[in-house]
């Protein structure tokens, strides 16, 4: 009898082995952050598995895992022509997260892939609805647009898309140079009106002041000493003293008499 047990549990040993194995190999664990997506027979089951430790029944069950966590994703430089015919290279950052696991891998082969495309064609398509000033001037509506434009294409995906922003405009150097000319040829311009303003301004304040001197002759005699005054403080080598307009008629009158 001893003998006969002795042999059943050198049977069962091996067997109990194997299904050991077998069970430590059907446990997965899945992180916080994570969420298991299980097929039976190739048929997904209606809610995702985890975070914790989860049991996948090998080989008739088989089991995908899905990040929940934000994606920070590089949209490449793209070939932009602009609606004022400018070639441009822009580039751009694209932050999403998956909201429906069981949706992102049923309904789209590869959601990282599609997203990235879908980032591309759109930026192309958009940025070249508007012309460069708008593309400089308006980044952040731009930015918004093609959030809400991306967003609502990857929404039966179960992707969020939750921000895009515009990282890089590299223009040609022929561009540059002409913004440069421009943005020179603008400063020019301010400084001419504020010249001619201050012209404007000097001559209202002289039209006054005159109009204040010719009320009393005296004013005038004392404004052309303070001026002899002012002369010869400078110590100059050379004087040239005003003669008033009332001495010149008074000697011309002489003259013609």
């Amino acid at each position: 009898m001893p003998e006969l047990l002795a042999t059943s549990f050198g049977c069962f040993g091996p067997i109990a082995l194997v299904l050991l194995i077998y069970f430590f190999a059907c446990l997965k664990v899945v992180n916080e952050y994570e969420r298991l997506v299980v097929f039976t027979l190739g048929k997904v089951e209606d809610r995702p598995k985890g975070p914790g430790l989860c049991f996948v029944w090998r080989p008739f069950q088989t089991a995908v895992t899905v990040s929940l966590r934000t994606v920070v994703m590089d949209v490449p430089s793209q070939d932009i022509i602009t609606r004022d015919n400018v070639s441009l290279k822009v580039s751009a950052v694209v932050y999403f997260k998956v909201l429906d696991p069981k949706a992102a891998i049923v309904g789209v082969e590869n959601y990282y892939y599609a997203t990235s495309q879908m980032a591309q064609t759109t930026l192309r398509s958009i940025l070249g609805e508007v012309t460069l000033d708008e593309l400089l001037a308006d980044r952040e509506k731009l930015s918004q647009r093609l959030r809400e434009i991306i967003d609502h294409s990857t929404e039966p995906w179960g992707i969020e898309v939750t921000s895009v922003e515009l990282k890089s405009v590299d223009l040609p150097e022929q561009i540059q140079r002409a913004m440069g000319k421009q943005a020179e040829a603008e400063r020019e311009k301010r400084a001419k009106i504020i010249a001619a303003q201050g012209e404007l301004m000097a001559s209202q304040q002289l039209l006054e002041a005159a109009n204040k001197i010719s009320e009393n002759p005296t004013a005038i005699q004392m404004r052309y000493l303070q001026t002899l005054a002012e002369i010869a403080t400078e110590k100059n080598s050379t004087i040239v003293f005003p003669l008033p307009m009332e001495f010149m008629k008074a000697f011309e009158k002489f003259t013609k008499s």
